[in-house]
């Protein structure tokens, strides 16, 4: 096989990592969607770190063992766990109101958010076409909100907060990155967010019924390996070249919200959505383009 073929078929295995993890990540929202109605979040993120952690302790266990843990960016991984947790608390919680498309779509906005903050934390220096595609991008968001509508659901915003709080793990997660390994943050976040939500979940405690436990543990579980598979997405093929397909979700956020809850999109959602998304991957291109030329 030539080198040109053997980089081919890394690029097509990166592609296919991502297109299954970004399924098995709709699938995940999907289920507490469905079950957000008659359970807190506090007990959903409960189940959604218990079962994520368990695969991930099965890996360490092969991976070097607790010792793999250790961290000299103590702070910095407690911090990422945080803003994982208050990702995960208001995305849940919005789910509860909002039709899963619209809040695929709004959950765009996470690009946006890293490059904007990338300048006054990490010292990025970030130039006036990336600067455009920022402010194009939440113009988008904007279309998708109309704050000013008749059909303007508040919830929404938790949704925006939510990206905002995964672009500070995106983020952090590259502060941390040389020293840490995508494991060990991994499980450090699993086992914080559990901590917390776990403190906070008996006192609104809802004892789930057989199969929706089951769901709850497939919710868990599927989370954890989306969230690998995507990762190795990005580890065997260009970020410019994967990027495109985190916004399928938005995809499976339709077809999903269509058999399960008859909701369908109006054009305003799709409208902002391609505005988004069209502006997030250029981000992603001026960026590769740029660390190729550094």
């Amino acid at each position: 096989m030539s080198p040109v073929q053997a980089t081919g078929d890394r690029v097509g295995l990166g592609l296919a990592y991502a297109a299954t993890g970004m399924l098995l990540m709709a699938i995940m929202d999907t289920i507490v969607k469905w079950l957000s109605g008659g359970y807190p979040v506090s007990e959903i993120l409960v189940f959604r770190n218990l079962f994520g952690l368990l695969p991930l302790l099965v890996v360490m266990a092969f991976t070097g063992g607790p010792r793999s843990l250790r961290s000299p960016q103590p702070l910095l991984m407690c911090l990422r766990a945080l803003f994982a947790l208050g990702a995960g608390f208001m995305f849940f919680a919005a789910l509860r109101s909002i039709p899963l498309a619209d809040a695929f779509a709004l959950a765009f906005t996470s690009p946006l958010f890293i490059t904007a903050l990338s300048v006054p934390l990490l010292g990025e220096k970030v130039g006036i076409h990336r600067w455009s595609a920022v402010i194009i991008g939440f113009l988008g968001t904007m279309i998708i909100l109309r704050p000013t509508g008749q059909s303007f659901d508040p919830a929404a915003l938790l949704v925006i907060g939510a990206a905002l709080c995964y672009a500070m793990v995106m983020l952090l997660t590259r502060k941390l990155a040389p020293r840490n390994s995508t494991l060990s943050m991994m499980i450090w976040t699993a086992l914080i967010s559990l901590a917390i939500s776990g403190a906070i979940a008996p006192f609104e405690w809802v004892a789930p019924s057989t199969p929706d436990f089951l769901l709850l543990a497939v919710m868990g579980l599927i989370g954890s390996a989306g969230m690998f598979m995507i990762g190795q997405g990005y580890r065997y093929a260009p970020a410019a070249v994967v990027a495109p397909l985190d916004y399928s979700v938005l995809l499976w956020g339709v077809l999903f919200g269509w058999i399960l809850w008859q909701e369908l999109p109006d054009q305003y959602v799709w409208l902002g959505a391609a505005v988004v998304a069209v502006s997030g991957i250029y981000i992603v291109q001026r960026e590769t383009r740029r660390s190729q030329t550094v």
